[in-house]
């Protein structure tokens, strides 16, 4: 991620002497947490001790306001709340909280939170322990150099295990966990003490009102009727109503028309000083000119040098997205381009296909990312659309010592000029109880895995490092990986190297026509038990015509497996109820003429379904 601290060496960014008085009773954190540890129960409970929300308006998961983090469970965008604390000094302190997701694919949304914040709240379950998501958010906390407070939750659990869990955050993660708050969240239990803990152990931002405007960039959305809203935190100077602001990475100058803060619904303040975090609206129609991770300076100050950003995410898994409307292709570019701005973890570039027609292609860091984008197209602006099967990006190198880069299996050259194919290889870390590892490492071996370390964190629990081919990952790892270890085993993964290995493209052919959406790039081991499932998959969800359809998967000229569609037929011989054989062989010949005929000119519907079948090509049973 980035490498924004708050020890800047630049010339503008102050020191602990000469921070304003007024940024010591502001405290700016985030919550993280491995899924499901009760990140935002907690974010919940936080707004009820601070009297933020009435009982009357609030609900549970209240920062989780998207229908689709209601319906899946799961925190998609990372969400900040201003709330009031009246501490036991006797003092009142803002807090700027900012609740994060968990999930693996979601780690940018963690990142961009982290470095607008100076310290962290660090959620593990009590019954569960430490696990995968657990490292990778510490890690990246630990990268922009905050202060981490470890909270141990659901202690009123059954099962909790409140000095095994301090244990493993002491041995794994290396924080002092000694007097670690404990709390509830689904109870409130120890909420008062954790505020206090807040207070008391979170520092308060560093800089000055009077220096040069400095502002991070780390959120933004489109609204229809104030253009672009951007979310800020302020590191140094202030910024006002009607304040000349100017952007970095555009080079331009707007003008401050609306400043707010979410404490929690929208409030118009007049000034945003350093250390807060706020809401900027200049009426900006063009999304192009707002990239997260710019810096906004005050246009009297345009040699004021930005903040370092964010590193560029490098997306992992890639697919095509299509209207099903071909004159929809200008919307979906438009959504695209506005749903970037509030999530730009994910790119995309135009892409044409002979069966699906004009459309994009999009890289995503992770298949459920993939998911929720194409959903948020779907919901937020109510786009039909196709999404082809899931690649990743291949380093070819050819005959000549020339190397490409694929993202597309359709653009794979010619194998006579392929000298060898790279795929890109990512190191798993799994965390599960003892009694699952067997199931786990022969679920790894399968997807052509290479253990690099088992450790026996405690006598039941297990941390277990693997190798993995990137393509193997992406389709249903994460669903099996589950299903054998009943939800228990926890996952994450980093992106480690490429590596020359023995790739084949295998082709769907409908009635010898290849459909370059179809095409994906497998091991030539199990090519052919690839290529068998998804050929019975796919016959069971295209649409019978009156013709029968030939469905093939090949490597090359060579087909590896078919099945075929059965024509819809007419009974021609109903009507004959006697007389000479001649008379039906002419009507059966006559029929035969007619589908042969159809099937010429006849073009297949190949739907949805069938691009989703190629999304689990596990053996039948």
């Amino acid at each position: 991620m980035s490498n924004i601290t708050h020890d800047s060496n630049n010339d503008s960014c102050s020191n602990d002497n000469n921070a304003d008085a007024g940024t010591k009773y502001i405290r700016n954190f985030s919550i993280i947490a491995h899924i499901d540890h009760g990140k935002s129960t907690l974010a919940d409970r936080l707004i009820e001790a601070t009297g933020t929300l009435s009982k009357r308006e609030m609900c549970n998961q209240f920062l989780d306001n998207m229908d689709l983090e209601k319906e899946r469970g799961i925190t998609i965008k990372a969400q900040t709340v201003r709330l009031k604390y009246h501490a036991r000094d006797g003092i009142e302190y803002h807090f700027n909280l900012i609740d994060t997701p968990g999930h693996v694919d979601f780690s940018y949304e963690v990142g961009r939170s982290l470095a607008s914040c100076d310290g962290a709240l660090l959620v593990v379950d009590a019954s569960q322990g430490v696990e995968a998501q657990t490292l990778a958010n510490v890690y990246l906390a630990i990268d922009y150099n905050l202060e981490i407070l470890p909270v141990i939750n659901k202690i009123d659990l059954p099962h909790a295990d409140v000095e095994k869990t301090k244990f493993e955050i002491e041995e794994i993660i290396g924080i002092d966990a000694h007097n670690a708050n404990l709390v509830s969240a689904k109870q409130g239990l120890g909420i008062d003490e954790l505020l206090e803990s807040i207070v008391e152990h979170i520092p308060a931002p560093k800089g000055s009102n009077n220096n040069p405007l400095q502002a991070l960039i780390f959120d933004s959305w489109f609204d229809s009727y104030q253009g672009v809203v951007i979310l800020v935190r302020v590191f140094e100077g202030r910024i006002a109503v009607k304040d000349k602001i100017f952007f970095k990475h555009p080079s331009q100058t707007y003008e401050v028309l609306k400043l707010g803060i979410n404490a929690p619904f929208f409030t118009e303040v007049s000034t945003l000083s350093v250390g807060e975090v706020g809401l900027v609206i200049c009426g900006i129609k063009n999304v192009r000119d707002v990239h997260i991770g710019d810096t906004i300076i005050s246009s009297q100050a345009k040699e004021t040098p930005a903040l370092s950003g964010f590193k560029e995410m490098k997306p992992m898994v890639f697919c095509g997205i299509f209207p099903v409307d071909n004159s929809d292709y200008d919307n979906l570019k438009d959504s695209l381009q506005k749903l970037a701005l509030n999530d730009a973890s994910f790119t995309f570039e135009p892409e044409t296909s002979a069966a699906l027609g004009f459309g994009l292609r999009c890289g995503f860091l992770g298949l459920l990312h993939m998911n929720i984008v194409q959903e948020r197209l779907e919901r937020e602006f109510q786009l039909n659309l196709i999404s082809t099967a899931p690649s990743c990006k291949y380093v070819v190198k050819l005959t000549n010592n020339d190397t490409i880069t694929i993202e597309n299996p359709s653009l794979l050259p010619n194998p006579s000029i392929i000298d060898t194919i790279s795929e890109p290889m990512v190191e798993i870390n799994l965390h599960t109880p003892n009694e699952y590892v067997g199931n786990i490492i022969k679920l790894c071996e399968e997807r052509r895995g290479h253990q690099l370390e088992i450790k026996y964190i405690t006598p039941e629990r297990v941390q277990l490092i693997y190798e993995l081919p990137l393509i193997e990952m992406v389709y249903d790892f994460y669903d099996r990986l589950k299903t054998v270890s009943r939800g228990y085993a926890s996952m994450d993964y980093q992106f480690k190297e490429y590596r020359s290995s023995d790739l084949v493209k295998l082709d769907i052919l409908l009635n010898g026509e290849a459909v370059d959406a179809l095409s994906i790039i497998c091991h030539r081991t199990n090519s052919a038990i690839k290529g068998r499932n998804l050929v019975q998959r796919l016959r069971r969800v295209i649409t019978r015509q009156q013709f029968d359809i030939a469905v093939q998967a090949a490597i090359g000229a060579k087909v590896v497996a078919r099945e075929t569609v059965k024509a819809l037929r007419k009974n021609v011989l109903a009507k004959c109820y006697g007389g000479d054989v001649s008379r039906k062989r002419k009507l059966l010949e006559k029929q035969k003429a007619g589908k042969k005929r159809m099937k010429m000119v006849g073009s297949v519907e190949v739907p949805q379904e069938a691009f989703l079948a190629v999304l689990s090509t596990e053996e039948e049973d």
